[in-house]
């Protein structure tokens, strides 16, 4: 029996909370099942080389000893994810011989059984249940209403960037994407030393599952230090803490591979490659690219550029050396733009007194870092925008003028990753997916109090985008025939580019110049 009255609220309140938390995890499922039945639908469709990438480390890792994964040329496909990922198509490959043995031949290049398909396109969605259990984490800090994180559920959970890349195309950026939500969440708990220390465990795992994820980790070592290190008198204790998390996991994934690593380096970092993919990512590169092909027309049209080569015309750059007229940019180059483009947001992160143990600061931050790394990086495909639409997708819960970034940044990026389903036929599916998205987000942001006011030049931007995939999927050949083969992959990038940066100047300049000061019950949540 409670002894006083204080006791008897402490067990109300607690039963509150657990009453909270199963009608949030019940809604969860059921949308989990809900989406779940759309991608066991998806099974038969087309799949990309990607399809083949996986099937050929499955093999790799399954029949080869293990100082041959980061050596092996039997394929062009070789292993360049870290070891980690490796571990994990290991493990795999384990059931996947139960499946069909054959697909674990490494000398059996471009196999597709029914079985094959049927057992890969299995692992995608069930290792979605990790992204589906970091959608429930960061639920728990960043949305204090129930409202909030059904809508934060049906817009994390129905991102048709994913459905395409990973249940189409064929990758595993929903399980990678989980477990950055999953540290993001832990980290946020700065008064819980326990998470935080895990938090910062499951950001070393997610770095040794996929090494890209490193543009973020400025982000998560800033708001480390600042809030956890730096908090109070013992400083070195937590910093070494930290450390030794981050030693370890990091002995546990490249300690097999210690005899190797020139060789694990060289793979996960191709620095060999072009600037740009060969479907340019809609990043400043691709204006860059863009304004150099301009040139070149125009100086060889009034006879100032006498020698041009016709791909450079019409196809893409990947391992092209040298721009026709424009400086051609080294990775090195590359980098320093990228770090310096961050490092504005990290100092607000460190230094602004208001920025100071507010997760919501931190979580734009990590978005303004992916952004950063997407706009300037080296060589970036087109699916890193991912990386920065799922965590915006939370802050937009909270802040009225993100959530508008959001609608943008999100039609943009969603129209962007849809030349990956190149076959012709998957037109009006692409064109459904994104209208309902478009529905979707306008009526989730329809409420009085989270209305998203849109300008009017936002609002002609976005309606002209379904016309781009138009172009880009069957309108340009029946203009054309065969001429200018990549002509509509560059309008698509370029246009596209427009608005991804156009956003992405818009959100930094709020992050910078904006007062969005701490709500004292949102801190409360968080104790």
């Amino acid at each position: 029996m409670p002894d006083s009255v204080e006791d008897c609220d402490n067990i109300n309140n607690l039963d509150i909370v657990k009453l909270e938390t199963r009608r949030r995890d019940s809604f969860l499922i059921k949308i989990f099942i809900l989406v779940t039945c759309i991608k066991v639908l998806l099974i038969p469709t087309y799949h990309s080389t990607d399809f083949e990438v996986h099937r050929n480390w499955l093999a790799i890792t399954h029949s080869l000893p293990i100082h041959e994964w980061y050596t092996s040329n039997k394929s062009q496909w070789t292993l360049d994810y870290p070891p980690f990922f490796a571990w994990f198509e290991y493990a795999l490959s384990k059931i996947a011989v139960y499946v069909d043995p054959k697909m674990l031949d490494v000398n059996n290049l471009n196999y597709a059984s029914s079985n094959t398909k049927l057992f890969q396109r299995a692992t995608v969605i069930i290792a979605d249940l990790v992204y589906a259990f970091g959608i429930r984490e960061v639920g728990q800090i960043y949305c204090v209403k129930f409202e909030s994180f059904q809508k934060l559920v049906v817009l994390s959970l129905c991102n048709i960037g994913l459905l395409v890349v990973d249940h189409v195309h064929f990758q595993y950026n929903g399980f990678l994407l989980g477990i950055l939500l999953i540290a993001l969440a832990k980290v946020s708990r700065i008064t819980r030393k326990a998470q935080v220390i895990q938090g910062a465990m499951w950001f070393a795992i997610l770095l040794n599952f996929k090494h890209l994820y490193l543009y973020v980790a400025p982000a998560f070592g800033v708001w480390l230090l600042r809030n956890y290190c730096f908090k109070d008198s013992r400083f070195i204790p937590r910093l070494m803490t930290l450390s030794a998390v981050a030693i370890f996991v990091l002995s546990l994934s490249f300690g097999p591979f210690v005899k190797q690593i020139p060789q694990v380096l060289a793979r996960l970092f191709p620095f060999k490659r072009g600037l740009v993919h060969s479907y340019w990512a809609s990043n400043a590169w691709a204006l860059y690219v863009g304004v150099d092909k301009v040139l070149s027309v125009i100086f060889k049209r009034i006879g100032w550029l006498n020698h041009i080569k016709t791909a450079s015309m019409t196809g893409g750059l990947v391992q092209e050396e040298t721009f026709a007229i424009l400086p051609t940019p080294s990775p090195l180059v590359t980098f320093i733009i990228t770090f310096l483009s961050m490092v504005p947001a990290l100092w607000m992160l460190a230094f602004n007194k208001q920025f100071f143990g507010d997760p919501r600061k931190f979580l734009k931050c990590i978005v303004i870092c992916a952004l950063s790394s997407f706009m300037f990086g080296w060589h970036v495909h087109e699916k890193a925008i991912l990386t920065a639409i799922v965590p915006l997708c939370i802050s937009a819960m909270f802040d009225v003028f993100d959530a508008r970034i959001f609608v943008i940044l999100s039609c943009v990026g969603y129209i962007a990753l849809f030349p990956l389903l190149y076959p012709q036929e998957f037109t009006p599916f692409k064109l459904i997916l994104w209208f309902i998205h478009l529905v979707m987000v306008r009526l989730l942001f329809k409420a009085p109090n989270n209305s998203v006011p849109l300008r009017k030049l936002e609002k002609l931007y976005i309606r002209i985008l379904p016309l781009i995939t138009c172009y880009e999927t069957f309108l340009h050949k029946t203009l054309f025939k065969d001429k200018l083969p990549f002509l509509p992959l560059a309008i698509t990038s370029i246009y596209c580019a427009l608005g991804i940066t156009y956003s992405y100047a818009l959100l930094y300049y709020n992050y910078l110049c904006k007062d969005n000061s701490s709500l004292k019950k949102f801190k409360k949540t968080n104790k």
